[in-house]
């Protein structure tokens, strides 16, 4: 296939490493950090091409327009309903059970600004999926990207949050200003 090929000269021309493996669980929650700029989502759509993962995630209803739609659905994008609260975690929980294989990824802080938490939305799908969570990155810095480790939750949200905050200590976002602190939000 194609495809791999191009993403890696893609990965090489923009001189990224990419670094990790495909995980051994067959569900989990997939976190991207730090999420501070509209490259970082083309740069995991590469990374996910060129490992040859099949990573969902929800996009806006709004992004999915013709021809876009059709770009975003062949990449793995699910169409979210902003509007309705809460639908995301019960929409995401719903997904779980319905593959044998799936994995889930989404960006934590929610959005591209600095931000005084990650939203908890990553933590309460993995908890109620019952799925572990694989931390991923892009690491400006050092211009590595990839999959980190599997953190299986503990419930413990302090306990569990030091263990991914001191991950995510040693990478840098492409604008560090916007790295906020690793929390959940209350």
């Amino acid at each position: 296939m194609i495809l791999p090929h191009v993403a890696r000269f893609l990965l090489w021309l923009g001189g990224w490493t990419a670094v990790g493996e495909k995980p051994v669980v067959r569900k989990a929650v997939v976190i991207a950090a730090p999420h501070t700029s509209n490259w970082d989502g083309f740069w995991a759509i590469v990374y996910k091409v060129y490992m040859g993962l099949e990573i969902r995630w929800f996009v806006k209803d709004s992004m999915f327009w013709f021809p876009l739609n059709v770009l975003l659905r062949v990449n793995g994008a699910i169409p979210l309903d902003r509007k309705r609260a809460g639908s995301s975690v019960t929409q995401a929980i719903e997904a779980f059970d319905q593959y044998d294989d799936f994995y889930m990824g989404l960006a934590p802080e929610g959005t591209r600004s600095r931000t005084d938490n990650w939203k908890s939305g990553f933590y309460r799908i993995a908890e109620g999926a019952n799925v572990p969570v694989v931390l991923g990155f892009l690491d400006y810095g050092n211009k590595r990207l990839g999959l980190g480790p599997t953190i299986t939750l503990t419930g413990d949200r302090d306990r569990d949050m030091a263990i991914i905050g001191s991950f995510y200590s040693a990478v840098s976002g492409h604008h560090p200003e916007k790295m906020g602190p690793i929390r959940l939000s209350r």
